[in-house]
């Protein structure tokens, strides 16, 4: 199969510069692809060449329009896209389009896809491997007599999931009958807005949790290789905040249990390019039950590059070219990849903790970021003059701290956080570094209730880095005609 010339990212923020760096890095020409809304988004101007899509569908339904990617991806002449993360890149119906097209998808097939990109789908395909599985229901139906009956056999507490998607939407925990119906239509709504399939199940919920994943690479030639695990616990509302590599707590024994798990499924479905096997674990027991498959990079890929040494943008280029493993990781075997010191990442988001977490936007008016040994910084619109808004996600950027254990790393990310100076918005970097303070984080005693369960995490003086006494946001960008910052005053803090 010959090298990809030219790669088409059909993504934006972040994760679509990450993914131009390391198709640059390997000579192949880039493609980035913009809506209106988006158009002053960095992603645009890291590629070759960059075109607009989606004119009047709307700042997010432009980057879930199929055939407005194919036609791109036609016109620039690119043989391969790069999906990312979110959007379309668990979407299989894009795969076969990409196939139809004669353009290669960098991900799984679609086939492995609809085992998997489904929960309830994956939760048989596990079964099937030999993998233990949280008790739980079929994909609901309508009748209410027969969803209060199957809640009764599984037991309170529970936990509704959607079938489709991730990042929490959907999931309502259940304590008792009386709140069954009522979180069951709430989760239906969210994940049918989110999703555009409102399909769930219930789910025995496990009151001590952690959650911990496997990162999965397989090639075309059926071999699969784990990349060891990472701690995702540290969430709030089910989103991950902090996520660590590798997981701080667990003996090497159950380091090798673990990822074994993650293997078996996906060698069961003969899983190509990347993916993520993600397990809870039960804090009681040292049980661990598999949750989903995320069939793509993950937001959080960072830290195994950092504890590994292997890139894994990289890694999906040259496996959907097809490259083995061996090739496309550097790595003759499984035996040769080996765990090197801790890291942990944080989201800065644009984001007030102390009002509910409720996301800012306007323009960046300055902006100093951290550096030094072990510190690598993933962002999309992070830099003085940028724009947030309103259309798109908070994160602002992903800072990534690397050392040889993790109270090193610890200190390190905490140093950087503390260099950080972000005028404008409002972040969260005082909420992440008193989290990073907190005995029960540093003792490695959280729950993935943590957050939610310890009020504390908020108390904390705010740093006054933007040093004027109001601060207006500037309205002088203006999209379809409409201002995409609104300008109010806002007191100093």
């Amino acid at each position: 199969m010959p090298e990809f010339q030219k790669i088409l990212v059909a993504n934006r923020g972040e994760i679509a510069i990450r993914i131009l760096r390391a198709a640059n890095e390997m000579g192949k020409k880039t493609v980035a692809v913009y809506a209106e809304e988006d158009k002053l988004g960095l992603h645009r101007f890291k590629a070759d060449e960059a075109y607009r899509i989606g004119a009047g569908l709307g700042p997010v339904a432009a980057y879930l329009s199929i055939p407005e990617i194919i036609r791109v991806a036609k016109e620039s002449g690119a043989d391969a896209i790069h999906p990312g993360y979110g959007l379309l890149s668990e979407n299989p119906e894009f795969v076969d389009a990409c196939d139809a097209a004669g353009i290669t998808f960098i991900g799984p097939k679609a086939a492995t896809m609809r085992k998997l990109g489904d929960k309830a789908s994956a939760r048989k395909v596990a079964i099937e491997a030999g993998v233990p599985v949280i008790p739980a229901t079929e994909v609901l139906g309508d009748d209410w007599d027969a969803i209060a009956q199957e809640a009764e056999e599984i037991g309170y507490p529970l936990m509704l999931k959607a079938s489709w998607g991730g990042g929490g939407r959907g999931m309502r925990p259940i304590n008792g009958p009386k709140e069954l119906k009522e979180k069951v239509l709430e989760g239906r709504r969210e994940a049918e807005a989110a999703f555009g399939n409102g399909e769930g199940y219930l789910e025995k919920m496990i009151i001590r949790a952690r959650h911990v994943e496997v990162q999965i690479l397989g090639d075309k030639q059926g071999h699969i290789y784990h990349l060891y695990e990472r701690d995702c616990s540290v969430q709030r509302r089910n989103q991950k905040v902090v996520e660590r590599a590798p997981a701080p707590y667990l003996s090497e024994a159950q380091r090798e249990e673990l990822c074994e798990l993650g293997r078996k499924i996906c060698a069961h479905v003969n899983y190509e390019c990347a993916g993520t096997v993600e397990f809870l674990m039960d804090m009681e027991t040292g049980k661990f039950y598999f949750i989903e498959v995320n069939p793509r990079v993950q937001v959080e890929h960072t830290v195994t590059e950092e504890v590994t040494g292997i890139d894994i943008v990289q890694a999906q280029i040259m496996i959907a070219e097809g490259k083995s493993l061996a090739e496309a990781t550097g790595r003759a075997s499984q035996y040769d990849i080996r765990l090197n010191g801790h890291a942990l990442q944080t989201r800065i988001t644009t984001e007030d903790p102390t009002n509910n977490f409720i996301p800012d936007y306007g323009r960046i008016t300055a902006y100093r970021s951290a550096t030094g040994m072990g510190i690598r910084l993933d962002g999309g619109t992070a830099y003085a003059g940028g724009v947030i808004t309103r259309y798109y996600d908070s994160l602002l950027v992903k800072v990534t701290a690397h050392a040889q254990t993790p109270e090193k790393a610890i200190a390190r990310m905490d140093r950087a956080l503390r260099e950080f100076r972000i005028r404008g918005v409002s972040t969260n970097i005082d909420f992440v570094i008193n989290l990073l303070k907190h005995p029960t984080f540093l003792t490695n005693q959280y729950t993935t209730k943590f957050i939610d369960t310890t009020p504390e995490l908020f108390q904390f003086k705010k740093r006054r880095d933007r040093g004027t006494k109001v601060l207006t946001y500037i309205a002088d960008i203006t999209v379809n005609g409409h201002p995409e910052v609104q300008g109010r005053p806002r007191p100093a803090e």
